[in-house]
């Protein structure tokens, strides 16, 4: 259970920081406090995985997904570059998550 809430803390870090494209400094309500709700259950989640995780590889996890997630969404959604290099980290970025996972002792 303790890494399908790590997956889903992941999840919320993704939309945490495709809602922060739209806060412009703070000052548009409905997408600020998105952001605030969506960042303190991605953190809540994250910690309910803490249970049976070791911090570290936790952690690793939850930036990796948000990281190669985000990295997505921009290329999917906002138009960003897609070059081979860019693809093959991001590529290799899900492969360190996934062998993190394969590892874990826990």
């Amino acid at each position: 259970m303790a890494w399908l809430y790590l997956l889903f803390a992941g999840s919320l870090e993704v939309a945490a920081t495709t809602v922060f494209r739209y806060i412009e400094g703070f000052s548009r309500l409905v997408p600020t406090v998105s952001f605030a709700v969506v960042c303190i259950a991605s953190l809540y989640f994250l910690y309910r995985s803490l249970k049976s995780i070791p911090l570290g590889t936790a952690y690793a996890v939850w930036t990796g997904i948000g990281a190669s997630g985000t990295a997505a969404i921009g290329i999917y959604a906002y138009g960003e570059a897609a070059t081979f290099v860019r693809i093959a980290l991001l590529i290799g970025l899900i492969g360190c998550i996934v062998g993190l996972r394969l590892v874990s002792s826990h």
